[in-house]
């Protein structure tokens, strides 16, 4: 008799490849995980590589609940070329000489796009403008704008500029960079806003995402690696790592998973979703408390 193959709920933690859409890595990671219920909390673009988080099995219902909310990033930043992506993926459309822009100009101009700020996210990139994506009108040459959305940006900090010469003879500076922020913000489109305040234009030649939410890069592990050994974070600790812990009794537990809405403790008032547990430590459920009463979000038994 073969014995049936079966794949744990829970997170895997992916170091994506550049060159690999978030879509690519869920169906990559579908054949690895020898399932179909595979998604993802939040896509990475190509060119990126790092830090992204996938859910196996029932942790699916979890990634739409996780706070992902804050990102970090290492990239690099070229003054000197603007590009029709923001990025290095995209044709140049512009060039100026950017051996002239000194180290006090370039921290003035980061200091504006640090804090609450509004951005225009990239013309090639996933946001929808009347139900059809930003990258598909742009591809097919349409004029339209993208309306400026508020995002943070916790940190934004420079560690290295280097003087290079592109391949079109312009002299460009290459920022090496870290940032900070909030799910949302595009860092292509920081990178386009340092050089247009700059007078100089910029893009984006590399991206790694170091961080997403808890998930830090020293738990990711590449798909070969994966391939050759599936690590998943258990369900259970997934769900202890992102949201604040109620333990309830046997009966409690009985009764919340039979759909009855059970009194919460006070302190869990305004906090989002809160996982429940029950005595031997199996995670029962997300719920949030409203009106002093646990609604439940998702059951995970």
């Amino acid at each position: 008799m073969t014995q049936k193959h079966t794949t744990p709920d829970g997170l895997v933690i992916v170091d994506k490849p550049s060159g690999f859409t978030s879509h690519d890595v869920v169906a990559k990671m579908r054949g690895i995980a020898r399932t179909r219920r595979v998604g993802h909390a939040g896509t990475l673009d190509p060119m990126a590589t790092g830090v992204l988080v996938l859910g196996v099995e029932k942790a699916t219902k979890l990634l739409g609940h996780l706070a992902l909310t804050e990102k970090e990033y290492l990239g690099t930043i070229r003054l000197g070329q603007n590009t029709v992506t923001d990025d290095a993926e995209g044709e140049i459309s512009s060039s100026a000489d950017a051996s002239r822009v000194t180290r006090e100009q370039i921290d003035a101009g980061i200091a504006k796009l640090t804090g609450d700020i509004m951005q225009v996210p990239s013309r090639v990139s996933a946001i929808k403008i009347n139900g059809v994506r930003s990258y598909k009108r742009a591809r097919e040459g349409e004029e339209f704008d993208i309306p400026a959305r508020p995002v943070t940006v916790s940190s934004f900090s420079v560690h290295d500029v280097r003087e290079a010469v592109a391949d079109d003879g312009t002299a460009v500076l290459d920022l090496v960079v870290s940032v900070v922020c909030s799910s949302g913000t595009y860092i292509r489109a920081l990178a386009r806003d340092l050089g247009a305040d700059l007078g100089v234009g910029g893009h984006l030649t590399a991206l790694r995402r170091t961080r997403v939410g808890p998930y830090k890069l020293d738990a990711a592990r590449t798909l070969d690696r994966h391939q050759q050994e599936l690590v998943v974070m258990p369900i259970a600790e997934a769900a202890a790592a992102a949201f604040p812990r109620w333990d309830v009794d046997a009966r409690r537990a009985r009764l919340l998973t039979n759909g009855v809405r059970l009194e919460m403790p006070n302190e869990y008032a305004g906090s989002g979703p809160v996982a429940v547990f029950d005595p031997e430590g199996r995670f029962l459920a997300l719920v949030e408390q409203q009106k002093g009463k646990a609604r439940s979000l998702a059951v995970f038994v």
